[in-house]
């Protein structure tokens, strides 16, 4: 009797530390874990698909894109055969785009960063992650909510000043448990909501479980919308800051 109500004392102990661990985490702590969740701590290596869905047409643009840190990313267009080819690099804080057909490469300046990618309702920021969810922001928790059946930190984002951003304030809803963030509120400097994107469809990738589907609406134009579909992800994997480079862009596969 005396074991087993030492093992009892043990068991709850165990649950109220992670309890206790729990609720020390700050918002800064709980967007970053979410973000090194799905992008990767040290890398990562995505093949995604993303259905543009307008009113009168419809198109997808399938792409892989290469990351490391948060400094480094690349962007490769593999469909359609139109824009095939097509890449994106980013460097630190210079960025350009190369296009084969042409044989250009341009360098992208600051003031597109908030323009539309191959017309989708992503941004240029949104694929070259110019900007960082963790350090360009002040974080709050707002309280807790419901979200798909699943319990959620509501995290408040205050872009810091002279943070060189494409959204004023960002609102995150990130399950608690897994750390998936679920939706997200996305506003301009002016405090206006200008998209909203919602993550679904959780699958077990390289071993974690992410939203592999994400949607963007954007809320001045509601039927409007680009669907997002991750169909591989991996982590942490080997690369080093030279394949990212103006000659890699042109050769890259």
């Amino acid at each position: 009797m005396k074991r087993r109500l030492t093992i009892y004392f043990l068991l709850a102990q165990g649950l109220f530390m992670n309890s206790l661990v729990a609720q020390e985490l700050s918002a800064a702590d709980i967007i970053k874990k979410a973000d090194d969740k799905f992008n990767g701590e040290k890398s990562g290596y995505s093949v995604m698909s993303m259905k543009i869905i307008r009113p009168e047409w419809q198109r997808t643009i399938e792409f892989k894109s290469w990351t490391l840190g948060k400094d480094y990313a690349m962007t490769l267009i593999t469909a359609p055969p139109k824009e095939a080819g097509q890449s994106f690099l980013k460097r630190v804080s210079e960025m350009w785009s190369w296009n084969p057909s042409i044989s250009r490469l341009i360098k992208l300046p600051p003031s597109m960063m908030s323009q539309g990618w191959m017309g989708s309702d992503y941004t240029n920021d949104d694929i070259l992650r110019e900007s960082s969810v963790v350090t360009d922001y002040l974080h709050e928790i707002a309280g807790e909510e419901m979200i798909d059946g699943r319990l959620c930190y509501k995290i408040n984002m205050t872009a810091r000043e002279n943070a060189s951003i494409v959204w004023g304030r960002q609102i995150r809803w990130i399950d608690k448990k897994e750390f998936l963030v679920l939706r997200v509120e996305l506003y301009d400097e002016d405090g206006s909501l200008v998209r909203t994107e919602t993550g679904s469809d959780i699958k077990i990738m390289d071993g974690r479980s992410i939203t592999s589907r994400i949607e963007l609406v954007p809320a001045e134009e509601p039927e409007n919308r680009t669907l997002l579909e991750i169909r591989e992800i991996k982590f942490n994997i080997p690369v080093e800051e030279s394949y990212f480079s103006q000659q890699n862009m042109k050769r890259v596969r």
